[in-house]
């Protein structure tokens, strides 16, 4: 079997709350080789206040829904439609039948809109601990200690030695390389 990506319907309101509690249940339940990325679809604005001043927030292209990546087993379409906040599948009849998958081009035109594509969340052969080069921009060449992998954002946390004092750097996947 294949994964594929789906959409389940939620609360409104409750998208990232679902994000979290299914993530956690995927953790808990040993799920990971079954339920792979939940994301909560948003794109960022620019809102301008009364007085003038801008702030960039982030608007759900969605709301109400949150798209999974899973392989579609029982137990798996069981985990996600038990979890809190969850009301069902997008694609699914009722009565017991299995939802269909979002086509893969729909997927990708979803993830191009938020500002990821297949390539950059795919999977990530660097892991908390590892070394890397920056590749671009202003700390080209700089190497650095890897943090945190954020694969829902296709993200990277470097701490990175400069000038004898560590900084922590956000960096995409395709901005460093494994040393």
């Amino acid at each position: 079997m294949e994964k594929n990506w789906y959409v389940v319907h939620t609360y409104s309101g409750y998208e990232n709350r679902v994000k979290a509690n299914l993530e956690k249940r995927v953790e808990t339940m040993g799920m990971q080789d079954k339920i792979f990325r939940v994301i909560v679809a948003e794109h960022e604005e620019i809102d301008v206040k009364e007085d003038g001043k801008k702030k960039a927030v982030m608007r759900k292209i969605f709301p109400g829904y949150v798209l999974v990546e899973l392989i579609m087993t029982d137990d798996a379409w069981y985990v996600v439609r038990n979890t809190p906040g969850v009301t069902g599948f997008i694609g699914s009849s009722g009565g017991g039948v299995k939802p269909t998958p979002l086509l893969p081009e729909e997927a990708e035109r979803l993830l191009a809109q938020m500002g990821m594509n297949e390539a950059q969340l795919g999977e990530v052969e660097i892991s908390v601990g590892e070394v890397v080069e920056v590749l671009e921009g202003p700390f080209a060449h700089f190497q650095g200690r890897v943090e945190e992998v954020d694969t829902d954002k296709a993200k990277l946390k470097v701490l990175v030695d400069m000038f004898g004092r560590e900084t922590v750097m956000e960096l995409d996947f395709n901005q460093v390389q494994k040393i």
